[in-house]
């Protein structure tokens, strides 16, 4: 990754160019035109666009902003990985002048500049999933994600007899999600469970293709392992694949996920997964729009809005309270 100053530099110098030349990708929603309608506009720039969550993140805010009979445009990087165009991607909200924005930092550090300009915008922040470094954001609707680490780690406790090794496979070792989610696992470990041991913590940037790699060379390295942990989407999905791609049998390393969608359910559903933490990712949407437009008009939002979270197995699948926050 770029040095965060570099990103910083490149965000604040370049970007209004940039994002104009066609680097943003996601964005589905044309932003209203400055001065041309009295309809209240909120942009939201999020971490990413590929994976189901943000595409339920998205169908929360768009429910919400339908409600309010608000204006809202969703937008995210390509991946995960890509600090940059998400700078590139907030100067330009920034510069349309909207509302408010609704934002979540891929990088926390890289984010304060231009934060620090939209508030001299005299534009209210929200924030969303995970946070920037910054006393500018006025609120932020998020899992708590050491809680829901934790959560992960008694349910893999359980399901491999409280003993073992175990790995982690993280999306990222920079933003808050996956360093609460890696450390509400690890902690949760370290002092309830003596007898598991976590031989290894790797990062494939949430990318299943990298994670997948990054799976099987912990299994061919720890042939004793028990378990493994994919802290979102992609990573679980990169653990799925790399056990179907060595052909171990069901069971043989008992798979614990994070996040929903179609592919997490279906090896549930089959047995690959022992289960996952699901969030409520339409709920995100809706409550950061419904702070932004708090903010809008003079109120002063929740500063953390919890979402809650779930674990999900074959068993509860179905169940209502379970249903209702999953996505596909």
């Amino acid at each position: 990754m770029k040095s965060r100053t570099r990103v910083a530099v490149i965000a604040v110098a370049a970007a209004a160019a940039l994002f104009l030349g066609g680097c943003a990708s996601g964005s589905n929603t044309a932003a209203p035109a400055a001065g041309n309608s009295k309809e209240l506009y909120i942009a939201l720039i999020s971490k990413g666009f590929q994976h189901q969550f943000w595409q339920a993140v998205k169908k929360g805010a768009e429910q919400r902003a339908a409600k309010l009979g608000v204006k809202v445009t969703f937008e995210g990087p390509a991946s995960e990985t890509e600090v940059d165009a998400q700078l590139q991607m907030l100067q330009a909200a920034i510069d349309k002048k909207p509302d408010a924005i609704g934002f979540a930092a891929l990088d926390p550090k890289a984010c304060i500049p231009l934060l620090d300009a939209a508030k001299a915008a005299k534009i209210p922040v929200v924030e969303f999933d995970a946070g920037c470094d910054s006393t500018v954001p006025l609120s932020i609707a998020k899992t708590d994600s050491k809680a829901a680490g934790a959560l992960a780690a008694d349910n893999m406790a359980r399901l491999i007899g409280g003993k073992g090794e175990v790995g982690i496979v993280g999306h990222s070792q920079i933003n808050s999600t996956g360093v609460e989610r890696r450390d509400g696992f690890v902690n949760q470990i370290k002092a309830k469970y003596p007898d598991i041991k976590i031989v290894d913590i790797q990062y494939g940037d949430g990318d299943h293709l990298k994670s997948a790699d990054i799976a099987k060379a912990m299994i061919a390295a720890h042939p004793n392992l028990k378990g493994l942990y994919g802290t979102n989407e992609g990573s679980a999905i990169g653990i799925v694949n790399a056990v179907g791609e060595l052909g171990l049998a069901k069971g043989k390393v008992t798979v614990v996920g994070f996040d929903s969608g179609q592919a997490q359910m279906d090896a549930i559903t089959s047995g690959v997964m022992a289960g996952a933490i699901t969030q409520n990712p339409i709920g995100i949407g809706e409550q950061t729009v419904q702070a932004a437009y708090d903010a809008i008009k003079g109120k002063t939002p929740e500063k953390i809005i919890d979402t809650g979270f779930f674990w999900y197995d074959a068993k509860n699948m179905t169940e209502a309270n379970i249903a209702a926050v999953l996505y596909k």
